[in-house]
C-alpha cells in the first residue's frame, strides 16, 4: 500500500496492495483503520455511488455547498481522467486544479476531501466509477462549475467535444460560483 500526494494538499492517490495469481486478483478497497492511518482522518462514509459512462462522457465539476461531501473514488471498469479543483477560499491553492488517471487496471483510489469540486472524463470505450461519500446527496445544495471555464483552463485531454448532461452544460463560471470559506 502506498499513498501519493497530489498537487493539491489533502487530495491523495491511494494504491492498495494487490494480490494476484493465475485466478485473477484480490485487494482490499477500503478499511477504516487503514484509511485513518493514510489520511489522518476518521471519516464516516454514508453513501456509495456508481456511474457507468461511455467514451468522451464528461461528468462534473460537482460539489455540494452545504452538506459537503468527501469522496473516495475508484474506477472499477475502464479508465477516466479524474479532475479536482480547490474551492477553499482560505487555501493557498484556491482555484487550482489537478488531474490524474484512474483505471481498473492500475487499481488506485483518490481521496477528495470536503472543499473541492470533482469531475471526470472517460478515456476508454466505457467506464464505471464507484465512490463513497461522507455525506448524503442533497440536490438543493449541489453546484456545478463549467468544465471548460477559461479561468480554470483545465486540460481534460479530450479527443473531441465531450458528451455532457444538461446540468453540466449549464454549469457556472468559477468566478461566479459559491465556494467554501
Amino acid at each position: 500500500m502506498s499513498v501519493i500526494p497530489t498537487a493539491l494538499p489533502g487530495v491523495l492517490i491511494i494504491e492498495p496492495k494487490v494480490f494476484g495469481d493465475d485466478r485473477g486478483c484480490f485487494y482490499e478497497s477500503y478499511n477504516r483503520r487503514r484509511f485513518q492511518e493514510w489520511t489522518g482522518l476518521d471519516v464516516e462514509f454514508v453513501q456509495d455511488n456508481q456511474s457507468r459512462s461511455r467514451r468522451q462522457v464528461l461528468r462534473g465539476l460537482h460539489y455540494q455547498i452545504r452538506q459537503p461531501q468527501g469522496k473516495l473514488v475508484r474506477c472499477v471498469v475502464g479508465e477516466v481522467l479524474d479532475v479536482v479543483v480547490d474551492l477553499r477560499r482560505s487555501s493557498p491553492t484556491f482555484g487550482r486544479w489537478t488531474a490524474f488517471p484512474l483505471s481498473a487496471e492500475r487499481v488506485q483510489l483518490a481521496w477528495i476531501p470536503v472543499g473541492f469540486a470533482h469531475g471526470f472524463a472517460v478515456r476508454s470505450e466505457s467506464a464505471e466509477v464507484f465512490y463513497k461519500t461522507t455525506d448524503y446527496y442533497s440536490p438543493e445544495h449541489e453546484r456545478c462549475i463549467l468544465w471548460d471555464d477559461p479561468d480554470l483552463a483545465i486540460d481534460w485531454q479530450l479527443e473531441r467535444q465531450p458528451v455532457l448532461s444538461p446540468k453540466d452544460a449549464a454549469g457556472m463560471r468559477f468566478r461566479d460560483a459559491e465556494v467554501y470559506p
